[in-house]
């Protein structure tokens, strides 16, 4: 008899090792614009489908003119669209992007694809208060 437990196995990076993958979770990108800075908060599934909408949120923060920085803490998975997003906002803003709390998979894809070169990757302890203006909730 033939043992199948291929099947059987996780599907994803942590699949090799035999250990249990995170369920996917939908991506969600917010911008929010502070007195000093515009924050974009990523979550879930940094993927194509959230494609338009980090879009959208590349020109909302170009519009500010204003240092972006990108809070990828809740980041479970990424894919080029995370990446290519990450590309525009450093290629189109005045200033150097920075990127805070990030997880290994994002900061693995950083390394993979030099993107890194181009935006400042801030410790998990460097992330200053952020003050959102007032018309802001």
């Amino acid at each position: 008899m033939i043992d199948d437990t291929s099947s059987q196995m996780p599907v994803g990076d942590d699949a090799s090792a035999g250990l249990p993958t995170m369920p996917s979770e939908p991506g969600a990108v917010q911008v929010l614009v502070g007195e000093d800075r515009v924050r974009i908060v990523l979550s879930g599934d940094v993927d194509s489908d959230l494609g338009d909408d980090l879009v959208e949120a590349a020109t909302e923060a170009d519009r500010h003119d204003l240092p972006i920085e990108v809070d990828a803490h809740h980041v479970t998975f990424m894919d080029s669209a995370g990446v290519a997003f990450l590309a525009r906002l450093s290629i189109h803003s005045k200033h150097r992007v920075r990127l805070l709390r990030v997880p290994p998979t994002v900061k693995f894809l950083l390394e993979v694809t030099r993107i890194g070169e181009l935006v400042d990757v801030a410790g998990d302890d460097e992330a200053a208060p952020f003050r959102p203006l007032a018309d802001q909730q």
